[in-house]
């Protein structure tokens, strides 16, 4: 999953990523994907919604070839044309294989292109995947656990429910700010100065998109969340944020709990990261009715990425 998600928002031409099949290493092909296969990735991708709801998203929302996904996506397939795996190479690195030799491909691509910025997948997954990376000569500049959590069903709230609504143009200035911090608190980068107007311009988009919520009581924006990725089957949720003045008076959960009951009436499911060492921000998602799924690992590659 990956994360513009709270992640730092480099822009990246990927003109120079090859577009024709680029290897066979028997007995899987590599290949760039095209807008020809985009409902056969989907059909392959929905096997597993909450770990491939960003690579969805991006195919639903801008195709399988568009500068947007920043980055392209491949496919493995076996002698017989099956599709064995599926990744985004990029800004940031998303797999979806149950292959090893995928992962090894996979990891071989990446290395040739050396324009990812991170990393990011289930930690088994990226356990087997950093193994073949770092035998190129890879290490991290940081790296992250983060527990994924899940919600599929709205947790009742008794307490009156605040006024949240989608954000617009006029909020961008101060979503953009909230988002910058979060993103340089996570990985040390400050997206503004590494590039402010790719960052900018992405969250404008993603405020058109209706994807933006908020709560502002008098000039104060007290609450913010991200639809950062949505199918049918799962939404992802990053940048929430409760202004440091107004936490701890039950905002947030309210807020959170509201958000749930809006999200849930058009897909079946809402997840998140959150870093493991945060372990009141765990339980307050616990409150809220979101349940541990599994860890995740997020690698930050070298900054002479950026």
């Amino acid at each position: 999953m990956a994360s513009e998600t709270p992640t730092s928002d480099v822009n990246r031409d990927v003109s120079h990523f090859p577009q024709e099949p680029v290897k066979s290493v028997a007995p899987l092909k590599l290949a760039a994907l095209t807008d020809r296969e985009e409902s056969e990735i989907l059909r392959f991708l929905s096997r597993r919604p909450i770990h491939t709801v960003c690579m969805a998203s991006y195919i639903q929302d801008h195709g399988v070839v568009s500068p947007l996904n920043r980055g392209i996506f491949y496919g493995c397939r076996n002698a017989a044309g099956v599709l064995k795996g599926v990744a985004l190479i990029g800004h940031a690195t998303l797999v979806e294989t149950q292959s090893n030799l995928a992962l090894k491909v996979f990891a071989e691509l990446n290395h040739q292109h050396r324009t990812s910025h991170l990393i990011r997948g289930e930690h088994g997954l990226i356990t087997r995947f950093w193994e073949h990376y770092a035998r190129l000569g890879h290490s991290p500049r940081l790296a992250c656990r983060e527990s994924l959590l899940e919600q599929t069903e709205a947790v009742p709230s008794h307490a009156r429910a605040p006024q949240l609504r989608l954000a617009t143009l006029d909020d961008l200035a101060t979503i953009t700010r909230i988002n910058a911090a979060m993103v340089f608190s996570e990985c040390g980068i400050d997206p503004l100065k590494s590039d402010r107007i790719g960052f900018c311009d992405r969250i404008a988009r993603r405020i058109k998109n209706n994807r933006v919520y908020v709560w502002q009581r008098g000039t104060r924006l007290v609450f913010k969340a991200d639809v950062f990725a949505e199918t049918p089957d799962m939404i992802y949720l990053e940048g929430v944020n409760v202004h440091p003045r107004e936490r701890g008076k039950g905002h947030g959960l309210r807020c959170m709990a509201h958000l749930s009951s809006l999200l849930l009436k058009r897909s079946r499911g809402i997840c998140l990261l959150v870093n493991e060492q945060k372990k009141a921000l765990r339980s307050f998602y616990r409150k809220v009715g979101f349940k541990a799924r599994g860890s995740y690992d997020t690698i930050y590659l070298d900054a002479h990425v950026e």
